[in-house]
């Protein structure tokens, strides 16, 4: 149930660096506000005496992450910091081991080969997937048919589900005993009926940390939204203005007031539209990506060692396991009497 509560972050003590990284950059952005974009790619962010990270290290980091997570991530100081300090970390190990020469000893060299092989094959795959997405893309007029149609044959995959308005106030089992809790909503409930407005009860009692601004009104939501006691006791009511009796959530206690009902209604085409192409396009990728993949399974030229591969293997000798076991038991001494 979203009732506003704030995730409380971890109290775990940063370390120096990450601190001088964080307050470097929250100094720069009280001094100028100034646009990532006129920031050159051979800038240094942050630097030690072994290494140094640059605007191009911190790019090619994000691209290691999902695509909806790149957008907004330089909108939080202390994300870019962690981020920053990560690499400076890494940048300033993977300086050291070179100094030391271990990339190449002859070990860490297939390794290395192999991480640049997996970093390869990774672009490899962003490859086919934008020519997939471009091919979707010069093709709209194709896959807008097949969106109408998709959207034609199954209606119901496009309903809104029956939404209510409702203001509540919680009395959290966290802060109170479960039977305190809901003595305070019984309390509160007699309060409302003898004429008290909820809104500014909950503003004054409730202990969901958002009722100081929203006055408890959780605005509209369907049943699926909320916690599963909370959102059946919520289309249980009947009417705008109905009052529910207290009701335990995994949250606590709470009493609801229905605000407003709203059935269930099907989206139009027009309000479908950027869903289907956007399901369509996600699968032309994954198909592209999936015949990339099949294809080289498939590839007639591909030959297997066998012989050397069977020898990864250990073979067991039931036998010579049988011989070993009697041999030891020959070879231990007699047990003492007892």
């Amino acid at each position: 149930m979203h009732t506003g509560r704030i995730p409380m972050r971890n109290s775990t003590t940063r370390s120096p660096l990450l601190a001088l990284v964080l307050a470097a950059l929250l100094l720069a952005s009280a001094a100028r506000a100034q646009s990532p974009d006129t920031v050159p790619p051979d800038t240094v962010l942050v630097s030690n005496r072994f290494a140094k990270v640059t605007r191009a290290d911190f790019d090619a980091e994000l691209l290691r992450l999902p695509a909806d997570m790149r957008e907004g991530f330089a909108n939080d100081a202390r994300r870019v910091s962690d981020l920053l300090n990560r690499l400076l970390i890494q940048k300033s190990l993977a300086a050291q081991a070179r100094s030391a020469k271990l990339d190449q000893r002859p070990d860490n060299a297939a390794r290395l080969a192999l991480e640049r092989d997996k970093l390869l094959a990774a672009i490899e795959v962003d490859a086919i997937d934008s020519a997939a997405a471009a091919e979707f893309d010069a093709n709209i007029a194709r896959y807008e048919a097949r969106a109408k149609e998709l959207y034609l044959i199954d209606k119901t995959q496009f309903t809104n589900p029956p939404q209510v308005s409702a203001t509540h106030i919680l009395f959290d089992t966290k802060k109170h005993t479960s039977d305190e809790a809901r003595k305070l909503a019984v309390e509160a409930r007699a309060k409302i009926l003898a004429g008290a407005d909820m809104g500014e009860l909950a503003k004054q009692v409730s202990d969901d940390p958002s009722s100081s601004q929203n006055m408890g009104a959780l605005g509209w939501f369907s049943e699926k939204e909320m916690d599963p006691a909370f959102g059946a006791a919520a289309f249980a009511l009947a009417k705008p203005g109905d009052l529910s009796e207290p009701v335990q959530s995994q949250f606590g206690w709470h009493i609801i007031r229905l605000d407003g009902k709203r059935p269930a209604t099907t989206r139009t085409y027009e309000e479908s539209r950027a869903t289907i192409l956007a399901e369509l396009k996600r699968r032309q990728i994954m198909q592209k990506r999936d015949d990339a993949i099949a294809a080289i399974r498939r590839d007639p030229q591909t030959q297997v060692n066998q012989d050397a591969v069977s020898a990864l293997t250990p073979k067991i000798d039931p036998d010579a396991i049988k011989r070993a076991q009697e041999a030891a038991m020959k070879a231990a001494p007699p047990a003492a009497p007892k």
